[in-house]
């Protein structure tokens, strides 16, 4: 009797020893468990935060200028310098030079000057399908060695020294690849290295709003520009033409036509001043 009740002692202790292990693999399986979801829930919201912060890296790269004139969220323009393929913001204290070829009076580009830097714009057609400006920076990288790829604020851009007079001055050269154009930027001066004036020019491009027009262009050429047209004159234009449509509503035979004669004549010797064209702003 007294074997079989020591016997039963044992067998007791021993379930009893079981169950306790069994407890205890029971709460390190718990406490498994629980790093593995904690973990699982960590990687999951570090995924979340990585892919709402590349949808709001994506959403601000898409909201920056230049602009398409087409575009919903395009600024408004009523304000605007007119000089055909571009719509140039207001910037006080700047001045703009056209670039004009002198013989025909055919606008070649646009340099906007801003205390000590400058930026000069050259809007070229450009494929359907594809971008220019890759091209383009290729092209420039190979015909210049000292010329260097950056990343900057409107995506990849170059750094190219210049010999201007003897001295070697550092441009940024940028592109940026809208709807059947690209708009290309060389900045010189303080602009072109970074500070103040840097950031107000990288402004100024990102608000500029590019006319591509519907005319049929090759890739590379320029879309046409014209003399500045400011928006009092393009007011006045307006109540010109509609003063001139209710005229010839009542005069029969009225010649009809945004512009007269004088207007016509006021261009055109505008242009043939000189190669260049000057307006303080």
């Amino acid at each position: 009797m007294g074997l079989f009740g020591f016997g039963r002692k044992r067998a007791k202790q021993r379930a009893e020893e079981d169950l306790e292990d069994q407890k205890d693999q029971s709460k390190e399986l718990d406490k498994s468990e629980g790093a593995e979801k904690s973990d699982q829930t960590s990687q999951t919201s570090q995924e979340d935060r990585d892919e709402t912060a590349g949808e709001q890296d994506e959403a601000e790269q898409s909201g920056k200028g230049p602009w398409d004139s087409t575009d919903p969220e395009a600024p408004d323009t009523d304000e605007y310098l007119d000089i055909g393929a571009l719509m140039l913001p207001f910037l006080e204290g700047s001045e703009l030079r056209l670039k004009a070829n002198s013989q025909t009076g055919d606008v070649l580009g646009a340099t906007i000057t801003y205390k000590s830097s400058s930026l000069e714009l050259e809007p070229f057609a450009a494929p359907k399908s594809l971008g220019l400006w890759d091209e383009v920076r290729a092209d420039l990288l190979k015909a210049n060695p000292s010329c260097k790829e950056v990343d900057g604020v409107f995506g990849k851009e170059l750094t190219l020294p210049v010999k201007v007079k003897g001295k070697n001055l550092l441009t940024r050269v940028v592109g940026i690849d809208g709807p059947r154009w690209m708009l290309r930027g060389i900045f010189s001066g303080p602009a072109a290295k970074g500070g103040k004036e840097k950031d107000v020019l990288d402004g100024y491009l990102a608000d500029l709003v590019v006319v591509r027009g519907d005319e049929p262009l090759a890739p590379r050429d320029l879309v046409p520009m014209h003399a500045p047209v400011t928006p009092n004159q393009r007011r006045g234009e307006a109540e010109d033409a509609e003063s001139k449509d209710d005229q010839s509503a009542q005069i029969p035979g009225k010649p009809e036509g945004p512009f007269d004669s004088d207007q016509q004549t006021e261009v055109k010797t505008t242009l043939s001043r000189g190669p260049m064209f000057s307006e303080v702003r």
